[in-house]
């Protein structure tokens, strides 16, 4: 059965794969194939690195074209993708963003006019 230390004996596999590795890595080093060893460190390297810098990267990008805005119909606000085309999830009107501004998206030949309120004023002649 089991007379040994159960900590010892779950180390020791450990150890002894440790010691392959190192082994043939010495192997290779020493007949002239170190740049296999190189090559492997390398792309372990890399695989390590891609993702952090893929975040990075993933972040900037959102930073830069991640807009958050009002609709210019109900005033809801609500973030989007900007040069995209979108409808405002509380009334549904087609936007488009542009130039981080949302925009009513109309058809060709319509013309988008914005009406002013301007206060009534008596003349006395």
């Amino acid at each position: 059965m089991n007379s040994g230390n159960p900590k010892l004996s779950l180390k020791l596999p450990v150890i002894s794969n440790w010691l392959i590795l190192l082994g043939v890595a010495w192997l290779l080093a020493s007949i002239g194939l170190g740049w296999i060893v190189k090559s492997i460190l390398i792309l372990v390297g890399l695989l390590l690195l891609t993702p952090v810098v893929a975040f990075v990267a993933l972040q900037w990008w959102l930073k830069r074209n991640l807009i958050e805005g009002s609709c210019p119909v109900c005033q809801y606000e609500f973030p989007a993708l900007n040069q995209t085309q979108i409808q405002c999830p509380n009334c549904g009107e087609p936007l488009k963003i542009e130039q981080g501004q949302f925009k009513r998206l109309t058809p060709p030949g319509t013309i988008d006019v914005t009406a002013v309120e301007i206060s009534a004023q008596q003349l006395e002649d």
